[in-house]
């Protein structure tokens, strides 16, 4: 359904309202028209606005607390600040507080209906991009799974190649990959769809009960339990047993279970004689298990009879061509579960995505963007709502420290300058080069943030963007050097 963007015009002028409310109309939007600044303050918190045009001067709340207002409940709302009296030092504190421009009246109606124009077009354009993605992302889907990268599609063509012919596979990859996603996909294009898929979580399952858990126990064979026991294999006869995790299993287990795959016999404890059993093994794991037969952690055996096809799930920070695809699906899935009209992400949120480690990788992005959907109130995401729920960078362990001597610090020696230098650099990497979102993850304002760059040498990160916005790139004039509300000042 198509969305008409959403004006509020605030002037105490009726005359100045009802000609801008007609003007803004017939320029596409749906106007909210506020006679005062308590007004627009309270119908902020009912409705939300795409644009803004606020008069400054207004005898109960002035157009600068009305922006504040705008900025904390809406900061996507792109704003102008019109005014009568036009002076220096409002026209600074209206773009501190986020205003796209500042208007002298009488209004250049010409020039405001550019700024309308290029607002309402860039709303659409960013809606039809998050519409074409998030179609994409669907078509793109795959039992689950989102990718279309070289490496996704290469893996999504021969998982139904090689299901139907499968005894046993390996999975391989990073925690949070998403490889119980390609064990179950597996399994629903292999012989054996409509039988059982139990996970066994080698990792989880106490090491005291492992065996009785997997092959079961016999009649009388525990203590308290005259009835016989089925383990998870059994439960999986004719079906599918996924082993997540499978480099955790202790040695003992291991040969027990190469004996279920060789022979396809089970032993319950207690037992007199062996049980037949069919299942399809799939097993998993986050390890280099080579490295582990070679250190004798793993049975070379094992390895070898659970690796007739190994298929490779690779990290995000290898297919980043995925996220925005992923993004979009994930938004989508979110904003059904909630039931809100949430499209997608804004450009700045973008950035901080693609530019994010991603150590956690699909699982991880997949909670961020639930995290951040939750936040939001509006159509998109903002890089804002995505900061919040980006998660801490790792804290390194200290190094070790010989007897008798204190553990060193991580910069222990090096020059405090250095270390400034360095947590700004990964900021901005972070942010992807955007000074207006590494300053908010720094907690400073932009000027705090330019000065520092200047004084550590790295002036030349600081450019202005062709047609952008001169207030989140370019450097502020140092007359305007003032915190942003709510931001703490450099102290001087």
């Amino acid at each position: 359904m198509e969305h008409t963007p959403v004006i509020l015009v605030v002037d105490d002028e009726q005359a100045v309202l009802d000609m801008l409310t007609r003007f803004a109309s017939r320029a596409g939007f749906d106007v909210v028209a506020c006679g005062g600044g308590h007004e627009a303050i309270d119908t902020l918190r009912r409705r939300k606005a795409d644009v803004a045009l606020v008069d400054l001067h207004m005898p109960d709340v002035n157009g600068l607390d009305v922006l504040r207002a705008i900025r904390d409940a809406h900061p996507l709302c792109q704003t102008i600040l019109m005014t009568g009296y036009a002076s220096i030092d409002s026209a600074v504190e209206a773009v501190k507080l986020g205003a796209t421009d500042y208007l002298s009246k009488p209004l250049d109606l010409a020039r405001l209906e550019r700024w309308l124009t290029s607002i309402r077009d860039d709303l659409e354009r960013r809606r039809a991009l998050l519409a074409a993605e998030a179609d994409l992302a669907e078509r793109l889907e795959f039992q689950g799974m989102v990718g279309r990268s070289a490496a996704m599609q290469q893996l999504f063509s021969t998982i139904p190649r090689v299901a139907p012919h499968l005894r046993t596979a390996l999975i391989v990859g990073e925690t949070g990959t998403g490889k119980e996603l390609v064990a179950r996909a597996l399994h629903a294009a292999g012989a054996r769809a409509e039988h059982p898929f139990v996970v066994i979580e080698c990792s989880a399952v106490r090491e005291a009960s492992f065996e009785v858990d997997l092959f079961g126990a016999a009649a009388g064979a525990i203590p308290g339990s005259p009835e016989p026991r089925p383990g998870l294999f059994e439960k999986a006869d004719g079906g599918v047993v996924f082993l997540d995790e499978v480099a955790e299993l202790p040695l003992a287990v291991q040969a027990r279970l190469l004996r279920v795959i060789e022979l396809g016999e089970l032993h319950r404890m207690g037992a007199l004689e062996d049980r037949r059993i069919d299942v399809q093994v799939i097993a998993a794991t986050q390890r280099d298990l080579r490295a582990d037969v070679a250190a004798g952690r793993f049975r070379s055996d094992l390895f070898y009879r659970l690796n007739s096809i190994e298929l490779t799930v690779p990290p995000l920070r290898e297919r980043r061509e995925d996220i925005p695809y992923l993004t979009a699906s994930f938004v989508r899935s979110a904003a059904a579960r909630l039931g809100r009209a949430i499209r997608g992400v804004t450009t700045g949120a973008e950035a901080l995505l693609s530019a994010s480690a991603w150590d956690g990788n699909v699982r991880e992005l997949r909670h961020v963007i639930e995290r951040a959907c939750l936040l939001t109130d509006g159509e998109f995401i903002s890089d804002r709502e995505v900061g919040l729920c980006m998660p801490p960078a790792p804290v390194r362990p200290p190094a070790a420290a010989s007897p008798g001597r204190p553990i060193p610090s991580a910069d222990e020696d090096r020059p405090l300058s250095t270390v400034e230098r360095e947590h700004i650099l990964r900021a901005l990497q972070r942010a992807a080069g955007n000074k207006k979102a590494a300053a908010r993850m720094l907690g400073l304002s932009r000027r705090a943030l330019y000065r520092r760059l200047e004084r550590l040498d790295l002036g030349a990160t600081i450019s202005r963007r062709k047609g952008g916005d001169p207030a989140s790139e370019a450097p502020p004039d140092a007359s305007t050097d003032v915190a942003l509300p709510g931001e703490p000042a450099e102290a001087p």
